[in-house]
């Protein structure tokens, strides 16, 4: 079922010059706007019911926008071409025809539904907008007139135009006000949502039960509570706007103490919040550790001997591992203060420890250390003599 009711084509006429009228200021039937309470007859029960009509506003609003495009491409495609003809000399009384073909076509939708039931397509839908879309396509096309239908008026980009300035001028001079439309887009909801999913299907023998009823349906019209948002929707939708509404207010999702509104929450997790992660400061010498803003300092002082092991790698390239360790805890010692602590950078530590260096002097190697590393030259260099002259023996042999 389209959802396009109005599709723009390409036409190689040019009708620009096609003027449209002032448009008389008339107001829809007033059949359509009865804001009371409906009361219904009830046989079964033998006395009057009062019918809750709440419904989802939602739906009704986006009916009610839909109408003024629709009527204005209608208009728009009857005049095409006519010297004595405008879309706005026809607009009154196509905006009438309009309305009676879409509360015929809504009203005799159920039967249609059920007689046609076996032979529809699977895959048309069900939703109250796509089923009203298409009666709006249908009254559309049946208002087309015949050069609109052989020119290729309907591919044409002028005709977009027309229409949507048509739709402006109506819109400027209150034409078919948004009020007026949405008590159309309720009577024309009720009659095609058979399944009242989208609509309240409530009756009560009194008016005070329906009053009572009133406060607590679902399609209750509220407004969102979060400061700054307008939005307005059916109380049955409350907690998922709630859930995804950019303007509540709700906890840092890193955890910080902040209370951010929703939709600032990316630039403050990447910006200024004090949970966000980054790397150690001694990221260059070595430690790859990811913490938390607010936690550099700790950090910094807990892993104090793992950053000094790191920096005297890349001063002292040549030092065994063990000569290193004992290097630090002498480092350590030395330190009278927590000079060594504070330190929040490559530069201020290496500045701290090459001081420090001075004091202590030369690095001393081990000699255990290099009573390990003579062996091994010994054995390669006994193993190179041995070949050199098994080889050799072989050579005096041959």
């Amino acid at each position: 079922m389209s959802h396009a009711l109005y599709q723009v084509h390409n036409d190689p006429l040019d009708l620009t010059s096609q003027s449209m009228s002032v448009i008389p200021t008339m107001e829809a039937p007033t059949a359509d706007v009865d804001l009371s309470p409906e009361k219904i007859e009830n046989e079964r029960e033998g006395g009057p019911m009062f019918h809750c009509d709440l419904h989802d506003t939602e739906i009704v609003h986006k009916l009610a926008q839909m109408f003024l495009p629709g009527l204005a491409s209608a208009c728009v495609d009857n005049t095409t071409g006519d010297p004595f003809n405008t879309a706005g000399s026809v607009a009154d009384d196509l905006r009438k025809e309009m309305i009676d073909y879409l509360t015929q076509r809504s009203e005799s939708f159920v039967a249609e539904t059920v007689i046609f039931d076996d032979g529809a397509d699977g895959e048309v839908s069900d939703h109250p907008f796509d089923i009203i879309s298409f009666f709006v396509d249908d009254f559309v096309n049946s208002k087309r007139n015949l050069l609109s239908q052989v020119s290729g008026w309907l591919l044409s980009d002028n005709r977009e135009d027309n229409i949507d300035d048509f739709v402006q001028e109506m819109e400027t001079k209150g034409f078919w006000l948004l009020d007026r439309r949405e008590k159309v887009a309720e009577n024309l909801l009720r009659n095609v949502d058979f399944k009242n999913s989208f609509h309240c299907s409530m009756s009560f023998i009194n008016a005070e039960e329906l009053a009572n009823h009133v406060d607590n349906c679902n399609f209750k019209s509220v407004i969102c509570r979060n400061e700054g948002c307008n939005a307005r929707f059916s109380a049955v939708y409350l907690k998922e706007h709630d859930s995804e509404c950019p303007f509540k207010i709700i906890p840092c999702e890193q955890k910080c103490t902040d209370n951010i509104m929703r939709r600032d929450m990316d630039r403050h997790c990447i910006t200024v919040c004090p949970m966000k992660l980054v790397n150690c400061p001694f990221y260059a010498v070595g430690c790859r550790s990811a913490i938390a803003q607010c936690s550099v300092g700790k950090h910094c002082s807990d892993d104090l001997q793992s950053h000094l092991l790191h920096l005297l790698k890349g001063i002292h390239k040549d030092a065994s591992g063990g000569d290193l360790s004992r290097r630090v805890e002498r480092i350590l010692q030395a330190s009278s203060s927590n000079r060594l602590a504070e330190a929040r950078d490559v530069r201020s530590l290496k500045v701290i420890v090459r001081d420090l260096e001075a004091k202590l002097g030369p690095l001393e190697v081990s000699t255990i250390e290099k009573t390990k590393a003579e062996p091994v030259a010994k054995n390669e260099n006994s193993e190179d003599i041995g070949t050199e002259t098994k080889g050799g023996a072989q050579a005096s042999t041959s």
